[in-house]
């Protein structure tokens, strides 16, 4: 199959869907993507609308990977799936858990503009209350603490047995930090970095600096399957592929990643589809007790049609694609 198509024929194939969220998610209420299709299948480009032509580039390289050039033969069936819990009020948490039938792991959002480390403490005691002891519950800060916030919070939350703490700090130098400072105080609370891959210049400073004990690697902001297997396998740490808010189609690149990995110890974010209102297929990637199934999506038609966005967000879409492809 060719590995890439020329700038006509991936703006020929282009749909521009907008979805909107159950529930408010990195502020996103509305989800907005193109899917193209070519040789291979279809493929995803949905970098957040505040990201500049560089980094969208990489998410481009991604969907045409999938459409185009297609994805490495999977060592795996099914993959393991955590449930995600946003930023919502205590009482919310079963609801939002009820979405995720089968879960034994859950990824808490923490530190959400607005809210306190309490409102924090207070949702993470939701979710293990409602999992039960036996479950694994993680968190998710995007980078928005310091070292001291981190290492305060981390110990109040140690309290609940965390599986780790997804890039509680921004730079890389602030997570080599805070693993220092939690071991010197005896807190046990594993760093993951996530920002610190997908967004660096050099996503293995994070290895060199001894930074985390875990990566958590996106398909489409990393250029593609192929592009993230090999991050993988230069950090020589444990990974946990996760999503970006995507559609059917672009979870499935998701979960080739997952089925394609040597070695797979976490249960993978790739449930995320469930937050959405709609899908753009009617056999959504969503998890059955707990797992998902290695394989292709291709859209309905009935769907692109029910979901496209208005003329105008077309016409952006394509102006954004020819910008990234430059």
């Amino acid at each position: 199959m060719s590995e890439q198509p020329s700038p006509d024929e991936l703006l020929a194939s282009l749909h521009v869907v907008s979805i909107p969220m159950r529930v408010r998610f990195r502020g996103v209420t509305e989800r907005e993507v193109a899917l193209v299709e070519g040789p291979a299948g279809w493929g995803e480009f949905g970098a957040f609308l505040e990201y500049e032509p560089p980094e969208a580039s990489r998410w481009l390289r991604a969907a045409v990977e999938a459409a185009w050039t297609g994805w490495p033969d999977p060592v795996r069936d099914t993959v393991p799936v955590n449930a995600t819990v946003p930023a919502v009020a205590p009482d919310a948490v079963p609801g939002v858990l009820g979405r995720f039938p089968g879960a034994t792991t859950a990824k808490v959002k923490v530190a959400e503009r607005g809210q306190s480390p309490d409102d924090d403490v207070c949702r993470v005691a939701a979710v293990r209350e409602a999992l039960g002891p036996s479950a694994k519950v993680r968190i998710d800060a995007n980078g928005a603490w310091d070292v001291d916030t981190a290492t305060d919070t981390l110990r109040r939350l140690a309290a609940y047995e965390i599986e780790y703490a997804e890039q509680p700090c921004a730079t890389v130098e602030e997570l080599r930090d805070l693993r220092v400072t939690l071991a010197r105080k005896g807190i046990d609370v594993p760093i993951a970095a996530d920002e610190s891959i997908r967004k660096a210049e050099d996503p293995l400073r994070v290895r060199d600096l001894e930074a985390a004990d875990v990566i958590v690697v996106k398909v489409a902001p990393l250029g593609g399957v192929r592009a993230a297997l090999d991050i993988v396998a230069e950090t020589g740490l444990p990974a946990v592929v996760s999503s970006a808010l995507d559609t059917s189609v672009g979870m499935a690149a998701g979960v080739a990643l997952a089925g394609a990995l040597p070695r797979l110890d976490h249960a993978c974010g790739l449930g995320t589809v469930a937050l959405l209102e709609g899908d753009v297929t009617a056999h959504s990637l969503v998890p059955r007790d707990g797992t998902l199934p290695v394989r292709r999506v291709d859209p309905d038609p009935a769907l692109l049609e029910r979901w496209a966005a208005s003329p105008e967000r077309h016409d952006w879409w394509r102006d954004r694609v020819a910008r990234a492809w430059g």
